[in-house]
């Protein structure tokens, strides 16, 4: 088996995994959610806007935290967000997983 057809059946395996099926699922019960939704993508802009500052080294405002805080205390109060952010992160820690294997694979000719 070449490394082609290694990865395609991987692609496949990630597909039919259970962190995937779930979020996938999570995210089209979000589509006739939209106030959820949107809330989701505001706490996620700002969360972003947050996480770039500090990696710019810029001094984080106060205000942007207690707003970005705020609206994450909010959608966790909403079963339909709670749940998202929990798939989301069962996800991304499959992708993170999957990505860390492969770069170890290979790790002593990126050094």
């Amino acid at each position: 088996m070449n490394v082609y057809d290694t990865a395609n059946k991987l692609a496949q395996e990630l597909k039919t995994s259970t962190e995937y099926l779930d979020y996938k699922k999570i995210k089209e019960e979000l589509d006739r959610s939209p106030e959820v939704k949107a809330k989701i993508r505001e706490f996620e802009e700002k969360r972003y806007s947050v996480q770039l500052e500090a990696l710019k080294g810029e001094e984080q405002e106060k205000s942007k935290l207690e707003e970005m805080q705020k609206i994450y205390i909010e959608l966790m109060q909403d079963e339909l967000a709670r749940t998202y952010f929990e798939v989301e992160l069962k996800f991304n820690v499959l992708i993170a997983d999957v990505n860390k294997i492969i770069a170890e694979s290979v790790q002593d000719v990126i050094k």
